[in-house]
């Protein structure tokens, strides 16, 4: 298989177990997190009977989970994340919701996933910060598999990083992000070993086989058939952005 379109381990050790301080690091992570849940929360579905199923690909430690949570009480929510010990912590935090079936936890690819359920059995899929992290080729696959599962008039909403399409403001953006990590991880935490992988994550996230350009992204959305593309929310590189399955 070509390695574009292998889902990769990327979230384990140290970073994984300490992928709370995102929140530190990036700030605009957090508040990501918040509009996706809201913006779930304000949709209104297309008249379907039964809890809302929701899918959210990467649990992560269960942030964006629990705001979908709160903003969607009517709705079921399968959460998928291929990382063990974010979903470890994933667990412990949303013990609750698990425990009445509100929730449900499955380690396995987001592709995978996807690939495993059927056709029009989701009236939303949720994200934050997962999808850049995927290889273009394996995301390409991502995202052809959503519109599958998702039913007609069913939502995608995605809050991530999207490279800004001018490279020099891109490049100023990525550069402060770095000098943060150093004010955190080095001048207040003298943690090298974590500015060493965070450092090392985010180049890896700059890399061409993984960068997802923020015009290119919409364009492949409506290339593959999502319809009413829109940007409710855009902070430098940071974008929320929400599609819907055309009804056909």
């Amino acid at each position: 298989m070509n390695q574009q379109h292998q889902a990769e381990h990327l979230f384990y050790g140290s970073f994984a177990e300490e992928y709370h301080l995102l929140i530190r690091v990036c700030p605009p992570a957090a508040e990501m997190s918040r509009r996706v849940g809201e913006f779930v929360g304000h949709w209104h579905r297309p008249e379907t009977q039964g809890p809302l199923a929701l899918l959210e690909l990467g649990s992560g430690t269960g942030i964006t989970t629990n705001i979908l949570l709160h903003n969607r009480p009517d709705a079921h929510i399968l959460s998928v994340d291929n990382a063990p010990a974010m979903l470890s912590q994933a667990r412990e935090h949303l013990a609750g919701p698990i425990a009445t079936g509100r929730l449900e936890f499955r380690e396995i690819d987001a592709l995978g996933a996807l690939q495993s359920l059927p056709a029009a059995s989701m009236d939303i899929v949720a994200s934050a910060y997962t999808l850049h992290n995927f290889l273009c080729g394996h995301r390409h696959q991502v995202l052809a598999e959503i519109l599958r599962v998702l039913k007609p008039g069913g939502l995608f909403v995605n809050g991530d990083r999207y490279a800004l399409d001018d490279p020099a403001q891109h490049l100023g953006n990525i550069q402060e992000e770095i000098r943060g990590y150093f004010r955190v991880f080095l001048g207040e935490m003298n943690r090298p070993d974590l500015l060493e992988q965070w450092v090392t994550h985010i180049l890896s996230d700059e890399s061409e086989e993984h960068v997802m350009r923020f015009t290119p992204a919409l364009d492949e959305m409506a290339a593959l058939g999502f319809a009413q593309p829109d940007v409710p929310h855009r902070d430098g590189g940071n974008a929320l952005v929400t599609a819907v399955k055309p009804w056909r």
